[in-house]
């Protein structure tokens, strides 16, 4: 079977960024599984799957965007301290939820100086170009509770 929208598809992949650092392996755990079609994955690297079988090794270049997008400036500001209320540190590299127009959304704690604390909604790897090795370990049709939920079940998957 061929990867092709509503097919469940289970990868072995390495993710590194333009400078060849790994940013992420499954090497050493079960084969990441996702629902194509149902922008589970960045949607570079989903159309790169787009024909793919069992058995198939690839590469694949993602541009920022077609992976988590560019870096949105909008997305970064500067709010007062006075926030953090009952948090006794705040420093760089910190996540927290917050409450936007749009609403929850993670942000990272980019600086702090004094009493403004600068936060950073955008994705860690938003303007990043991305490369994968991808070997494709399983293809299988979906299940029909699989298509309403949109993810998938099971080994690999999410479980209810």
């Amino acid at each position: 079977m061929q990867i092709a929208a509503n097919a469940v598809v289970s990868i072995h992949y390495t993710l590194t960024n333009a400078d060849g650092a790994k940013l992420d392996s499954s090497e050493g755990q079960e084969p990441l599984a996702y629902l194509h079609g149902a922008s589970n994955i960045i949607p570079g690297l989903e159309n790169a799957l787009v024909g793919k079988n069992v058995g198939d090794k690839l590469s694949v270049t993602v541009d920022p965007e077609e992976g988590y997008g560019p870096v949105r400036e909008e997305l970064v500001q500067e709010v007062d301290r006075s926030n953090f209320e009952g948090i006794d540190v705040v420093e760089p590299g910190m996540q927290f939820m917050a409450q936007t127009p749009w609403g929850q959304q993670p942000v990272t704690v980019v600086k702090v100086e004094g009493d403004n604390v600068t936060l950073d909604g955008n994705h860690p790897l938003a303007g990043q170009t991305l490369s994968f090795d991808v070997e494709v370990v399983e293809v299988r049709e979906a299940t029909e509770e699989e298509l309403s939920h949109g993810h998938v079940h099971g080994e690999g998957g999410h479980e209810h």
